[in-house]
């Protein structure tokens, strides 16, 4: 038996889970904003993994293990927050006036722990013995070995952090803080009676967050793009005349939220429920491995590097959490001051439902985020498929109940849908990272049931921060169909768009208007885009795909968030075909070239999505500041009287030199 030389490492250290618990604040705040700005979140573990080395590498005694753990338990900061994509449903309802601390705090942390208790069975099956890429997990590993053995620069990389964060946080504030720049910009034509658009958005974080997505998930949405706004929105307003007084673009856009996105969701649906049917047989395997190790403990006595949180263990946390789960929602339900006998079958209802789905789609955002990683994942399509499923649920009880026979009650349980979904979503978030960072572990020698620890504690840690980070961007900026104050700008209100979309799901299915042509319609082009996917990838062994997730994103989230995506993608393809081109001329390994530009693209792209994140909750501040002393809710923009074609010029013209720069960083290799 070979001897272990990690073994005498520390790992889980209490200066790391400081450590730790510090970056988990600042990018679960960053998380927070960019996820209700535009619908997406970034993966945290690789510039955690970054600045863990830069700051541990001051103290003695630390090694690859404790960087390990400190991105391990900062990387919950990633996916956790992704619970925003259905918790601001509440106030859009106007049910809730705010975030209550505990409730909200509550419904993270428990959803995040059964999130890590329900993949730990999984790790033997989709990642040890699983060819799945796990992008950001393999990116963040790779990190921290050049870390450990210093780069051939000696660069530790936050220097590429730093820059990418300071030139997107300084087009941030000069956009959102002294508005002097637009954030997107649209042609709008029409075409006999067809209305087209050709969009663009000037987010650096975006443009960071399509680099880490990759040129398949690019192509993908555009292939999204080009079915909503090449397609869909133009035979739709040919199809009925634009109302009189009706701007071109307003029409559009009405179309599009009324009719094309729920096209959107049906893809994402039927993509998200297909993820988890090609998923049963790794599920079912991982649960035989899991009880048969609690049935025989010493036939489970295993390796370092193999060992996972007890079986035991796991069962007791699960049992614990959900009694707080339900403990949680009959706080929630008890509020609405219902007979006792509704109100425990409720509480048992949400509570079962909550757990079940939960575990059902653990596995498959495991899948998912080993397939295209934890940032791509689109965690709305779970979402959407569990707003339904406790929506139809809850109108079968409510109509036993005699609840949907007022508005009230109605609203009551549209709301109690939104809650507990949220409790889905966040074990969703958490499955969704947890694999990816067991990925990471496995290649750098980790011990596993510690990780797993480590993200037990990034969940409560991220999960306490959620609650105030969201009270205050909701009174700084308001959510789209929810302003905490009258007069409020609305163009800068937060879309909050997954949060937007499950309310009005949730409020379709319980008034009974809810648009299923569309949605169906959705269905059967995702069910066609499975088709041709699984028939590329056989066709070209592997190399070409069309991954029906992605092209749902491309209908469903607004143009102006997608393009800044689908750049960053040709970027990565780009400059790694520049490179290829490159090492066949100079004769330079061409593996080595691609591997020290991959790692400054990830580590400049993670700081642009950083950088622009926490601008604008920094922003946020100033304007809670500002507005609860009489002041404007936009204190620090300039009154230039430029026209918005001008702005929208100067916005394009500064992505432009940002994606130049950020090329450049890429591709120039020699210091």
């Amino acid at each position: 038996m070979t001897s272990d030389p990690y073994a005498a490492y520390r790992e889980l250290t209490l200066r790391g889970m400081i450590l730790g618990a510090l970056i988990t604040v600042v990018f679960t705040a960053s998380n927070v904003y960019l996820g209700l700005k535009v619908g997406l979140t970034f993966a945290s573990s690789i510039p955690a993994a970054v600045i863990s080395m830069a700051v541990l590498k001051m103290f003695a005694g630390s090694n690859i293990l404790e960087n390990n753990m400190v991105q391990t338990q900062a990387s919950a900061a990633g996916t956790l927050s992704s619970v925003i994509f259905v918790l601001p449903g509440l106030l859009m309802l106007g049910y809730w006036q705010g975030f209550p601390f505990w409730l909200t705090m509550l419904v993270c942390a428990t959803g995040g722990i059964l999130g890590v208790i329900f993949t730990v069975p999984l790790r033997q099956v989709m990642v040890v013995n699983s060819d799945l890429p796990y992008p950001e997990g393999v990116a963040a590993a790779e990190i921290l070995k050049a870390g450990a053995h210093e780069t051939e620069d000696g660069s530790s990389g936050i220097k590429d952090i730093f820059s990418g964060s300071l030139l997107a946080g300084a087009i941030a504030f000069a956009t959102n803080g002294l508005r002097v720049i637009a954030d997107s910009a649209g042609y709008w034509f029409k075409a006999g009676g067809a209305v087209f658009q050709i969009p663009m958005g000037f987010s650096l974080a975006l443009l960071g967050a399509g680099y880490l997505v990759g040129i398949v998930g690019g192509v993908a949405i555009l292939s999204g793009i080009v079915i909503a706004w090449g397609i869909a929105v133009p035979y739709f307003t040919s199809a009925a005349p634009m109302p009189e007084g009706m701007e071109l673009a307003a029409y559009a856009m009405k179309i599009w939220k009324e009719k094309v996105r729920f096209i959107g969701v049906g893809t994402i649906g039927i993509a998200a429920v297909w993820t988890l049917l090609t998923l049963m047989k790794p599920m079912a395997e991982g649960m035989r491995r899991s009880f048969d190790a609690l049935k025989n403990p010493h036939q489970a006595a295993q390796s370092r590097v193999e060992q996972d949180l007890h079986p035991k263990t796991m069962i007791y946390i699960t049992l614990a959490t959900v009694v707080v789960i339900a403990a949680t929602v009959y706080g929630f339900v008890q509020a609405a001051l219902l007979p006792a006998g509704i109100t425990v079958v409720l509480v048992l209802a949400c509570t079962l439902l909550a757990v079940l789905i939960g575990f059902f789609v653990a596995a498959a955002c495991g899948y998912m985020a080993g397939l295209v990683g934890s940032s791509s994942s689109p965690i709305s399509g779970i979402g959407i498929i569990s707003v339904v499923l406790i929506s139809l649920t809850l109108l079968l009880l409510g109509n036993a109940g005699g609840l949907t026979a007022t508005p009230d009650g109605t609203r009551f349980l549209t709301a109690l849908t939104i809650f507990s979904a949220s409790i889905v979503l966040a074990i969703a978030t958490i499955s969704n990272d947890n694999l990816q960072d067991l990925k990471t572990g496995l290649l750098v020698h980790a011990t596993p049931w510690r990780q797993q620890f480590a993200l037990l504690i990034g969940c409560v840690v991220g999960a306490a921060v959620i609650a105030p980070v969201l009270e205050i961007l909701y009174h700084a900026y308001g959510f789209t169909g929810a302003m905490p104050r009258e007069n409020m700008d609305a163009a800068q209100a937060l879309a909050a768009p997954q949060a937007t979309l499950m309310t009005t799901i949730a409020q379709g299915i319980f008034s009974g208007n809810l648009e299923w042509t569309y949605i169906f319609t959705g269905v059967g082009l995702g069910a066609a885009l499975i088709s041709a996917d699984t028939l590329l990838k056989r066709g070209s062994n592997g190399r070409f795909a069309l991954p029906a997730l992605a092209v749902g994103m491309g209908i469903y989230l607004p143009p102006a968030v997608n393009m800044p995506i689908v750049a960053g993608t040709l970027i990565a393809w780009l400059t790694a075909r520049h490179l290829r081109r490159r090492a066949a001329q100079t004769g330079e390994d061409a593996a080595a070239l691609h591997k020290k530009a991959e790692r400054n693209g990830t580590l400049f792209a993670a700081g642009l999505i950083v950088g622009e994140s926490l601008v604008g909750v920094v922003l946020a501040f100033v304007i809670v500041a500002s507005v609860t002393s009489g002041g404007s809710d936009a204190p620090l923009a300039l009154n230039t009287g430029w026209p918005n074609y001008a702005k929208e010029l100067l916005g394009l013209l500064v992505f432009a030199v940002g994606t130049i720069i950020f090329t450049r960083r890429i591709v120039s290799l020699r210091k």
